[in-house]
C-alpha cells in the first residue's frame, strides 16, 4: 500500500440529514514511520452520536469541532504494521481516536493495546466507549441501588442496552425507551428489560405509569426529545437524571424546551450531564468494573455493521432514523 484513503469533513453541520456533501474523500501518500512512530492499519471504527456535535462549528462544547478540512474525527481499533516505538510492536492490536481513514501515525500517545481475545467488533461494542460511558454514567453519576427503577432511553442502542443490563444486574427495575416494536421485544426478552415502550406509540405516560407505579427514581437520558417530559414528570424525591445524550436535538438544530425546574426544587432532584473525555483517566478502573459482568454473561450486544470507509457519510442518519440495530461499525 503506497497511498490510503481518508475522509475529511467538508462543512459544518448546522441541521441534518447528513449528505456526502458535509465530506470529502481524498486519497493521501503512505506516511513515513520516523523514531518514536508508528503506523496503524485501522479494521475497523466507530460511529458514535457524539459525532453530530464534533461536527458542530460551536467552540463552547466540551471538546473543540473537527477542523474543515481535517480528518473526521472517530475512535478505532486496528494493527501495527510498521513501528518505530519502544512500547509498540508490529502486529499489536490497538484502539485510539484515529478518525475516518484507512491508515493512521502516531506518536504512541491516546493508543491502548487490546489483549482481549475478542472479535474487532465486539471490542468496540463492549469495551470501549459504550461500556466504558455505561460504567461512568451508571455507576459513578447515577449511583443505582438495588430495589430502584430506572429509565433508560436510547435503550436498543450500544450505550443504552449496557446500562440497562448492568442495573438489571444490580438488582433495578428497569425500563426502556425504544423506536420499534421490534426493538422493545429485543431489549425485554433478550436482554432481561422488566418493560419497554415505544415512544411512537400512542398513551406513554399510561405506559410509564404501568410499568413504574411507584415512580422512576434515575432516569439516564440518551435521546432528548417528547420523552423527556413523560419522565421528568415521574420522578420520585431525590431522584438523579444522568444526561448522556440528545440524539433527538442534534439533527434538529434547535433544542426542544426542557422541562420546568419546578420539580428539581419541589423533588430534590440532581440532574448531572457527563461526557467521556473528562474520564478516560479513569479507563482501567472502569473497564476493572464492567468486566465481570461481561466474563459472567449478564452483558449482551448486538452490532450494525457497514462496509467500507465511505459507507460512514450517511451511515450517521440512521441515529436518527433509528434503523440502526446495535453499535454502529465501520469495516474499512
Amino acid at each position: 500500500m503506497t497511498s490510503y484513503k481518508a475522509i475529511n469533513l467538508n462543512k459544518h453541520l448546522v441541521t441534518g440529514p447528513i449528505t456526502p456533501d458535509f465530506f470529502q474523500a481524498v486519497q493521501l501518500e503512505k506516511p513515513v514511520v520516523k523514531e518514536g512512530e508508528l503506523l496503524v492499519k485501522q479494521n475497523h471504527m466507530s460511529l458514535d452520536p457524539a459525532m453530530f456535535g464534533w461536527m458542530n462549528a460551536d467552540t463552547g462544547s466540551y471538546i473543540p469541532p473537527v477542523e474543515l478540512g481535517t480528518v473526521m474525527r472517530s475512535f478505532g481499533i486496528g494493527e501495527v504494521i510498521e513501528s518505530n516505538h519502544p512500547d509498540f510492536n508490529i502486529g499489536d492490536r490497538v484502539t485510539g481516536m484515529m478518525g475516518w481513514q484507512e491508515l493512521y501515525l502516531s506518536n504512541g500517545e491516546g493508543l491502548d493495546k487490546v489483549d482481549a481475545p475478542l472479535p474487532d467488533a465486539d471490542v468496540l461494542s463492549l469495551f470501549a466507549l459504550p461500556g466504558l460511558t455505561a460504567t461512568q454514567g451508571l455507576f459513578n453519576v447515577g449511583q443505582p441501588k438495588a430495589g430502584e427503577t430506572l429509565v433508560v432511553t436510547g435503550a436498543a442502542g450500544s450505550v443504552g442496552s449496557i446500562v440497562g443490563q448492568l442495573a438489571k444486574a444490580d438488582g433495578l427495575n428497569v425500563i426502556g425507551i425504544v423506536g420499534s416494536d421490534e426493538k422493545a421485544d429485543w431489549i425485554v426478552h433478550e436482554l432481561g428489560f422488566d418493560g419497554a415502550i415505544n415512544y411512537k406509540s400512542d398513551d406513554i405516560d399510561a405506559q410509564l405509569a404501568k410499568l413504574a407505579p411507584k415512580g422512576i427514581d434515575l432516569f439516564f437520558e440518551n435521546t432528548g426529545g417528547p420523552i423527556q417530559h413523560h419522565i421528568y414528570n415521574r420522578m420520585n424525591e431525590h431522584g438523579r437524571i444522568i444526561v448522556c445524550g440528545l440524539i433527538a436535538d442534534y439533527e434538529a438544530g434547535e433544542p426542544q424546551a426542557a422541562p420546568s425546574w419546578s420539580n428539581i426544587i419541589k423533588k430534590r432532584l440532581r440532574v448531572e450531564g457527563f461526557v467521556m473525555t473528562d474520564h478516560f483517566q479513569n479507563a482501567p478502573a472502569l473497564l476493572e468494573k464492567f468486566a465481570p459482568y461481561v466474563m459472567e454473561g449478564k452483558i449482551k450486544h448486538r452490532s450494525h455493521v457497514l462496509e467500507g470507509l465511505e459507507s460512514a457519510m450517511t451511515g450517521l442518519n440512521l441515529f436518527t432514523t433509528g434503523e440502526n440495530k446495535g453499535k454502529l461499525i465501520v469495516r474499512l
